[in-house]
């Protein structure tokens, strides 16, 4: 498991206070990009240095409590499943003991001029074995 701390931020808040749904995938977002920096290059090497993309292709979230401003987070990512040429990705965001949310995302690895998927590399196929559930 891959563990991805911040806080909720006073922009990221809807009217009522509460972290606005969206923010939660632009955060599985952050989270995503964080885990990819073991990577040479990061995230941003995968993407301008190779070329290759992680785009979302399928997207499940269960909502369960909120998180509010200043509110401290923990979002555990886990990878389910590494294929060929895409992964499943779980997200769940912990404030101390209490899940708040779920999300479930499954990306492509992606050829960003031909916009095809691509095979996975090796050190990408590696780095989602290290954290994969049951591992």
């Amino acid at each position: 498991m891959y563990r991805y701390e911040r806080s909720v931020r006073f922009q990221e808040v809807d009217a009522a206070g509460l972290l606005f749904f969206p923010n939660f995938l632009v955060i599985c977002h952050e989270a995503m990009e964080d885990f990819f920096g073991a990577l040479v290059g990061g995230y941003a090497g995968l993407i301008r240095g190779r070329g290759l993309g992680l785009p979302c292709v399928a997207l499940e979230t269960q909502f369960i409590a909120p998180l509010r401003h200043g509110d401290a987070f923990e979002v555990q990512l886990e990878v389910e499943h590494v294929g060929k040429r895409s992964l499943q990705l779980s997200y769940r965001f912990m404030r101390g003991e209490q899940l708040c949310a779920e999300v479930r995302e499954t990306v492509v690895v992606t050829d960003l001029e031909a916009l095809k998927s691509a095979d996975m590399p090796n050190d990408v196929r590696e780095l989602c074995q290290h954290h994969q559930v049951g591992t």
